[in-house]
């Protein structure tokens, strides 16, 4: 949901909590007590379920919940709304809509890969002509073409697991490579604390963070710094040990069916 430029933070905020209300109210009407598996009962005057048994289900009181459908002002954390979908039996394009007016990292996001995604990854990216690259909530290189192998000169290949951040901090190739090594890596701890924020407590980041920090006292010092910053592209220059000094721009893209996925691409300068 996008608020338009000219709405005040606050307008913006009060929209997005009527519009969730709608939505939640909607998908209330919805779920029948068979659905949910509580008895029928007498003198029922809609299919859907009344707001006290949503309440009983997500173990929250019925004027807590009800503040949540008339857009009032509340604070509910992730867990509730993540039982709150599953009580409404929200499909994932549902619950993703659902998350994202309330504001929220949702606790139950996808970890798994979809069936075929990895090959869809390598077609769409065999498919650009520039260097191009997915990565993962970890930053693990999911998919990348030739031109991205020829760039980083043949890492992805050398690496039997390919990690953008431990290639930084790790592999001494990155600091020829990468121009202004010491800038773009201390960016790149922030950019990814944004990414990681949500997922902070899962087993793959949390292992990922506790080694890049053992090994490397330069990503264990930044990542201290607590810096925060999207992954908005620019330029970037490399140092490649055959074509010299190239530049590009990057460029990148959150895949819509795979949220903590991204697809990076380099476009010559």
């Amino acid at each position: 949901m996008n608020v338009p430029a000219s709405m005040s933070a606050h307008e913006g905020s009060a929209l997005r909590r009527h519009a969730l209300g709608d939505f939640v109210r909607a998908a209330r009407s919805r779920i029948t007590p068979q659905m949910a598996g509580v008895p029928a009962g007498l003198r029922r005057r809609t299919p859907g379920l009344r707001r006290e048994e949503v309440a009983q289900l997500c173990g929250i009181s019925v004027t807590w919940y009800t503040w949540i459908e008339q857009g009032r002002e509340v604070s509910v954390s992730p867990a509730v709304w993540a039982r709150i979908a599953s009580v409404l039996q929200l499909a994932r394009a549902e619950r993703a809509y659902l998350f994202e007016l309330a504001e929220c990292a949702d606790p139950s996001h996808p970890r798994d890969e979809p069936a075929g995604m990895s090959g869809v990854l390598q077609d769409s990216v065999d498919a650009i002509n520039v260097p191009a690259y997915v990565l993962d909530r970890c930053w693990n290189v999911m998919a990348y073409n030739s031109q991205m192998r020829e760039l980083f000169d043949d890492w992805p290949v050398r690496d039997p697991a390919p990690n953008l951040l431990r290639y930084i901090f790790l592999d001494p190739a990155a600091r020829q490579l990468v121009v202004d090594w010491e800038q773009r890596a201390r960016r790149v701890v922030a950019e990814f604390r944004a990414d990681a924020g949500a997922h902070l407590d899962e087993d793959d980041v949390r292992a990922l963070l506790d080694d890049l920090t053992r090994a490397s006292p330069a990503f264990g010092h930044w990542w201290t710094r607590h810096a925060v910053i999207d992954r908005e592209g620019g330029l970037r220059d490399f140092d490649h040990p055959r074509m010299g000094l190239l530049r590009y721009r990057q460029i990148t893209f959150r895949l819509a069916t795979h949220t903590d996925m991204k697809l990076i691409m380099l476009l010559k300068e």
